[in-house]
């Protein structure tokens, strides 16, 4: 017994040797020493270039190059508190390693998962960071986690918390090529970090996590709701008052930049982001890297000087006007077919404080005005669509009141605030009209258009149910970068792209450790429809009535172009595309302020169209590839049908070959007219006294704006009735489906729009304060009565359509609706219309 315990012990004696023999080889054996702590082995800079090799920036070890450490007694107790709540807590009271931590990392790798790094103490990131080796730091192990755990709690028995703090307020990555809190304070602030105050501390503070994800120069709204978090949890240490609270997080900050050397700043800080997530931190300041980007030096200094004019220009007061009230541009030029980002240009001027000129504008969230439109044709034309259009088909512009989830009335208006009546699809998009787009989009639905704008690489929009019909009209944020990444599948022949910025990298010794490799994009865009798109946006005629004849859309070759404008005049743009080029260029002003109503065409415009020119010049002129499968047919100008006799203006248009028209038009029509009373004819009427006319007869919804542009009506009969096919020999054929209008029931109320509030005033008699009550009945539908109600009493009754009359105001709600009686003695009764008339 004695023999075998004794047998036992010594096996026991064995088994932990051996066992401590494996740990240590394990976890200690070559373990930094904590004399590396302040040692970065000196190493060859990254070196960031352009496509041609020129230098854009070098990025050096932070603790050789633009690292600037500062004392711990220099950095503001706000800035200290903020990073110890959002980053542990617990700090002051742990001996550097997360305990919860480690076991939760021991019991996902007995689970067979990967270890993550969320959670370690501000000494751990300390000791991963600057003591282990980028490829064991980038490691999402087991191992790691203990090595570095250990490592954090010999550095706790050597160092004070207060020397731990410094080192890490003085190390930590803040994004846009701050390393350390002193140069975070110089890139965002533009001054020392001693300057800064609460709000800016709690805004810093919350960066290293993810400095890309909460850059306040790219996303300011993601970087608040972070510096609204770390505020939180500074009250909850009670480091800070509920009033301190409240004040730092309604402080309007304004952030700079110090100047020093480099070339496309904003590019390189995009390219910077871009290596970290693919090569890690540590990699960066010691394996000597040379990116070549995709950047082409010489048009991204050709488009900062021409976009540095334009504002100039815009901003100049002037002897006829004061200045527009702009401050910021931004360019973004890719190549259609790769990618690669050939202009990245973010503000005009990236070191000046006034114009918040640090902030990137191609990669930052904005409303892109009708530059979004294209999209919501493009979904349209799909001939996989249901019920496609074609650029021929007809789209009503007249004055149209959309429905909304809120039950008010939507009623959007032209940039010109006319109606143009009939017009085609494709003058419509050319011209830019906002009432045919909205059209367009509900015949379309959200659900595909936003469906499309995700596959182009719109990667901003969220669920269709958060957005309404003005989604077409500009009413979601996106990127200049996604846009222009958008159009590039129209120039492409619709496939999708995705940016790349970075050609080649190598390491100190020559080789090659990524190459970039381009890849065929995925097909999101009928090639046919994409043409479509690429045909009307560069037809220079078809936009001509909005924009004029040489405009600054117009190149010397052919080109494609959409602008757009903010009804608020916050934001305007135009992107557009030559066979091989695709620029997009946004103006406004980085802090959101509305300009003096600069638009697209007048703001961004110049700037495109002159980059354009010095970008393409010596280059061969090339015309864009036409697919497959279109047929060109002349059409009836109006409705886009086939031409019969009495169509006075044909065209020449281009379909996707099954979409084209097979039926006449029947806009206009022959009417048998009595010469000697103006009435149509009738059976009794002499023949050497009728004279037959042609009528341009208009969708009922469309006859109010005929008249009022003075085109001829149909006339009535002798006894004041509609003309019918039972008093006119020339039958009126009935409208076909010529392009896109509003669905109407048989008596539809066009005045007012439900849901409107109206307020009486005290400062003119009330007999003065009337609105128009309006009713039109459905194509087709013949009427002998028609009686308009407000709140069950009559206030009109007529014999045709469209009926019109005056109600005055009277405080309240009220219902309004029609009755009618048709030609067969049938009752209609229109949907109520509701209004609220306030005092």
């Amino acid at each position: 017994m004695r023999r075998r315990i004794k047998r036992l012990l010594i096996i026991f004696v064995i088994v932990a040797i051996l066992g401590s023999a494996a740990i240590y080889a394990w976890l200690f054996v070559d373990l930094p020493s904590l004399d590396t702590l302040y040692q970065h082995a000196a190493a060859t800079s990254t070196k960031i270039v352009d496509r041609n090799g020129r230098l854009l920036y070098e990025i050096a070890d932070p603790h050789r190059g633009k690292h600037t450490p500062v004392k711990l007694s220099d950095i503001p107790l706000y800035c200290q508190q903020a990073t110890v709540a959002t980053e542990d807590a617990n700090y002051y009271s742990h001996p550097g390693v997360d305990v919860i931590g480690i076991l939760r990392a021991v019991w996902i790798n007995l689970q067979g998962g990967e270890v993550l790094s969320g959670g370690s103490t501000i000494t751990q990131q300390l000791a991963r960071n600057l003591m282990l080796s980028p490829e064991e730091a980038a490691q999402r192990t087991l191992t790691r986690k203990l090595r570095e755990s250990i490592l954090a709690w010999r550095i706790t028995q050597q160092f004070s918390k207060d020397d731990i703090l410094d080192l890490y307020l003085n190390e930590v990555y803040y994004g846009n090529l701050a390393y350390g809190i002193e140069a975070a304070a110089q890139t965002y602030f533009g001054k020392p970090v001693g300057q800064l105050d609460l709000a800016e501390c709690a805004l810093l503070a919350g960066l290293p996590q993810s400095p890309a994800i909460y850059d306040p120069l790219v996303d300011l709204k993601a970087a608040q709701q972070r510096q609204a978090t770390v505020l939180d949890l500074m009250l909850k240490q009670n480091t800070i008052t509920a009033d301190q609270v409240d004040l730092a997080k309604s402080e309007s900050l304004h952030f700079a930049a110090t100047p020093f050397p480099i070339e496309a700043p904003h590019f390189v800080a995009y390219v910077r982001q871009w290596l970290e997530d693919r090569f890690g931190l540590e990699a960066i300041y010691t394996q000597g890297l040379v990116v070549t980007t995709t950047l082409d030096l010489d048009w991204q200094n050709a488009a900062q000087a021409i976009a540095q004019r334009q504002v100039a220009e815009l901003s100049k007061d002037k002897p006829d006007a004061p200045g527009k009230n702009v401050t910021d541009a931004a360019v973004l030029t890719l190549d259609p077919y790769t990618g690669e980002i050939l202009v990245m240009l973010g503000s005009p001027d990236y070191f000046n404080a006034k114009i918040d000129g640090a902030v990137n504008a191609t990669i930052a969230y904005r409303q892109p005005g009708s530059s979004i439109k294209p999209i919501t044709y493009a979904a349209a034309f799909d001939p996989e669509a249901p019920a496609p259009l074609t650029p021929a088909s007809m789209i009503l512009d007249v004055r149209t009141s959309f429905p909304t989830r809120e039950g008010d009335p939507y009623v959007p208006k032209n940039y010109d605030l006319q109606f143009h009546g009939p017009v085609s699809a494709r003058e419509a998009l050319a011209s830019s009209y906002n009432i045919p787009a909205v059209k367009v989009l509900e015949h379309v639905g959200l659900d595909r258009m936003i469906g499309l704008a995700r596959q182009l690489g719109i990667t901003t929009f969220g669920q269709p149910d958060r957005y309404g019909l003005a989604l077409t009209l500009g009413g979601g944020e996106v990127r200049l970068l996604d846009m222009v990444a958008a159009f590039s599948a129209f120039a492409n022949g619709g496939s999708k792209i995705d940016p790349v910025a970075v050609l080649e990298v190598s390491n100190a010794k020559g080789e090659i450790v990524y190459k970039n490799v381009p890849q065929p994009g995925e097909q999101v865009l009928d090639p046919r429809v994409a043409y479509l798109i690429t045909d009307i946006l560069s037809d220079n005629t078809a936009r001509s009535p909005a924009f004029g004849e040489y405009s600054m859309l117009r190149l010397n070759r052919p080109a494609a172009a959409k602008t757009g404008t903010t009804t608020d005049w916050r934001d305007n743009w135009t992107i557009g595309y030559t066979p091989d080029l695709v620029t997009g260029v946004w103006v406004g002003n980085a802090d959101n302020k509305p300009m003096e109503r600069v638009s697209g065409i007048a703001g961004a415009g110049p700037i495109w169209h002159d980059f354009m020119l010095a970008a393409l010049k010596g280059k061969p002129v090339q015309p864009f590839t036409r697919p497959a499968g279109l047929i060109d047919l002349d059409v009836c100008a109006t409705s886009g049908l086939l031409p019969t006799p009495y169509c006075p203006y044909t065209r020449r248009e281009v379909f996707i070959a099954g979409t084209q028209p097979t039926q006449p038009d029947n806009l206009y029509q022959p009417i048998k007219i009595d010469v000697a009373t103006g009435l149509p004819a009738i059976a009794d009427t002499p023949q050497d006294r009728i004279e037959t006319r042609v009528f341009l007869v208009l969708p009922a919804e469309a006859r109010e704006w005929a008249r009022d542009n003075g085109i001829a009506q149909l006339p009535a009969t002798a006894d004041g009735g509609p003309l019918t096919a039972a008093n006119q020999s020339a039958t009126l054929a009935p409208h076909a489906s010529a392009g896109v209008s509003n669905p109407q029931s048989a008596i539809r109320i066009t005045r007012p729009d439900s849901g409107t509030i109206y307020r009486i005033t005290p400062q003119t008699p009330i007999d003065t304060q009337r609105i128009p009550v309006q009713a039109i009945a459905a194509d087709g539908v013949r009427l002998t009565k028609m009686v308009i109600y407000v709140d069950n009493q009559p206030i009109g009754e007529f014999t045709s359509s469209p009926a019109r009359t005056w109600w005055t105001l009277q405080p309240g709600s009220h219902i309004i609706k029609v009755t009618a009686i048709d030609d067969q003695g049938k009752t209609l009764q229109s949907d109520p219309v509701n209004i609220v008339v306030t005092q």
